[in-house]
């Protein structure tokens, strides 16, 4: 079986989803089909059927994240003892060495990648690119445009 890389937050992120769909979702489902259910007709019921639409949704999303979590691989990035070098749940503040613009990045697991946050995935070419270099190291990506470099300033485990 093949392990899931996640960092703590985001295995914390995935329990609170599971509680909410079990606990909230779950229930209020039940009870929008039981009400669409006394309304008679089920053939013709638009009710009926988004509820039953959207309880296949969430039992489908719940099965997902149990098999996420019973598969997955915890890391904490503040544990880790990786020398400095660029590991999964590092956090990497880089300069684009052709713009000298700064930018930091978390290199976390696919779901929990979010540009918006500064959350890349290991999938993704720059945070493959970072793998295992230092600060003061360069790593080449490979962007639409052509290669960038970026020139590692630091990196932290948080």
């Amino acid at each position: 079986m093949t392990t899931i890389p996640l960092t703590k937050r985001g295995a914390e992120a995935l329990k609170a989803e599971l509680h909410r769909l079990k606990t909230v979702e779950r229930h209020a489902v039940v009870q929008a089909i039981a009400e669409a259910r006394a309304q008679g007709d089920l053939s013709e019921n638009a009710e009926y059927d988004a509820a039953k639409d959207k309880q296949g949704f969430i039992e489908g999303r719940i099965l997902e994240i149990e098999g996420k979590l019973a598969a997955a691989q915890i890391i904490d990035p503040a544990a880790l003892d990786a020398g400095g070098r660029v590991v999964f749940g590092a956090t990497v503040d880089l300069e684009d060495e052709d713009s000298g613009k700064a930018v930091t990045y978390q290199i976390t697991g696919d779901d929990e990648a979010d540009i918006k946050l500064g959350r890349i995935s290991i999938s993704s070419p720059i945070a493959r690119a970072l793998i295992g270099k230092e600060a003061g190291d360069t790593a080449e990506v490979q962007a639409p445009g052509g290669i960038r470099r970026y020139e590692i300033i630091n990196v932290r485990y948080e």
